[in-house]
């Protein structure tokens, strides 16, 4: 296929964007100032892989990231021992891991009036995730203690959570119910 230089080359939607391999991967402190600097980090990665500060999918990714390196702080904090992050992309996918040394204590989609700390001020980070991510799961880790929580996005605009009606069926939200996708890898 040969191009025509007079034609002006547009790049496509971020809905049909394909991506060449990209991987990014730091381990950072199990503090909150070290789950800030992993979403400061993966939103520069982003915006230098192509997915521009502000889109939808910049936006739905780094809300993962945060998330999930929030858990890894305040769920799978083990004294002296870092969180790791890896993000690539590939293809129209991109993966979000969170790698954390509390094996033991698995995630799981609960209600925000479940928050066991009856502060109210939790249980919203894998909701949040659920909605945002195409699929999501978690798996043990097979080198050491610990466990990886991992979120898949597209490239297509992503979902906006509704302030009238909950993102997900109640039968998903129950504790203990299993996930669509959980388990399943990209």
């Amino acid at each position: 296929m040969t191009s025509n230089p007079s034609l002006p080359v547009r790049p496509l939607p971020t809905a049909q964007r394909r991506f060449p391999w990209h991987h990014f991967s730091m381990r950072f402190s199990s503090t909150p100032r070290g789950a800030r600097l992993a979403r400061r980090l993966a939103g520069e990665r982003f915006d230098a892989w192509g997915i521009p500060y502000g889109s939808d999918t910049h936006d739905a990714l780094t809300l993962v990231v945060a998330e999930l390196s929030a858990n890894a702080v305040c769920h799978g904090l083990v004294p002296g021992r870092d969180f790791r992050l890896c993000v690539s992309a590939e293809g129209t996918a991109l993966r979000v891991e969170v790698t954390d040394t509390r094996g033991e204590r698995i995630p799981v989609l609960t209600e925000p009036a479940d928050d066991l700390d009856g502060d109210g001020d939790g249980g919203r980070g894998l909701v949040l995730v659920a909605a945002l991510a195409d699929r999501w799961g978690w798996y043990p880790c097979t080198d050491g203690p610990g466990k990886t929580v991992w979120a898949v996005l597209g490239t297509r605009p992503a979902r906006r959570l509704d302030s009238r009606a909950h993102p997900l069926p109640p039968a998903v939200l129950a504790p203990g119910s299993v996930l669509p996708g959980v388990g399943e890898g990209v």
